[in-house]
């Protein structure tokens, strides 16, 4: 359904740019006594060109994302990064609390075990190891904006173990054994964080730079052509001069 309406908010959008880019150019190329045609419908078409040449992007990084970068593809409901030592953090359907796992040891979904933490709201990695703050009541209170903990945890990622404190001072006191300085931030912050690699910035690079390259191209085009337009005021005594 997601890329059902993405594909139709697409199509609008690249039908309203082709009717404003013909209107555009028919105005400016007015008088023009060759190539006008070919201008207006390059105008009408070019939009449509953006947005096969998007469709196409997106899946070029969707697909290096999700099989080889292990990140979501950019949309949809779900949301998952890697952390640290082949471990994910996950969103589904809301951004303020989610899972930390391990996908190796669960590669048919995510069920609560000592490598995973569920209702997981603040999240900090410090080497090998993950701290976070847990709401055991985040999925009842899942879509509300709501920043309650009840428990905290470390996660040691080289061994799979997950200590659990029911206090902040609890937590601070096994970090500070650890020699971590604990600072723990909202999950999708976190998320943000690790989901963003060079490969995004690459990916809007060739995204934009064809259709920016194409835009430019038509202005060039009926800029050059509207210097061959043809003036009717000094135009029309020459006709009537010319015998018959």
């Amino acid at each position: 359904m997601v890329f059902i309406a993405w594909a139709l908010v697409g199509t609008v959008l690249a039908t309203g740019a082709a009717v404003f880019l013909a209107v555009v150019t028919t105005v400016l190329t007015r008088r023009v006594p060759v190539g006008r045609r070919r201008a207006i419908l390059a105008a009408a078409i070019l939009p449509f060109i953006w947005l096969g040449w998007g469709a196409c992007v997106f899946i070029f990084q969707a697909v290096v994302n999700e099989v080889l970068l292990s990140r979501d593809l950019g949309i949809g409901d779900t949301w998952h990064a890697p952390l640290t030592n082949g471990y994910q953090i996950m969103m589904i359907d809301v951004t303020d609390q989610g899972w930390v796992y391990n996908p190796k040891t669960q590669p048919d979904g995510v069920a609560e075990q000592d490598d995973a933490v569920a209702g997981v709201r603040k999240v900090q990695v410090a080497g090998r190891y993950i701290l976070g703050g847990v709401d055991s009541k985040a999925f009842d209170r899942s879509g509300k904006d709501d920043a309650s903990v009840d428990s905290f945890f470390i996660l040691d990622t080289s061994t799979g173990q997950q200590t659990t404190f029911k206090t902040y001072d609890g937590l601070c006191g096994r970090a500070q054994a650890l020699q971590i300085k604990v600072n723990l931030e909202p999950i999708s912050t976190v998320y943000g964080r690790f989901r963003r690699t060079w490969f995004d910035v690459f990916a809007s690079v060739i995204f934009f730079m064809p259709p920016v390259g194409g835009f430019v191209l038509l202005a060039w085009w009926v800029w050059y052509l509207r210097r061959t337009r043809v003036d009717l005021r000094l135009a029309e005594p020459l006709r009537g001069a010319c015998p018959s």
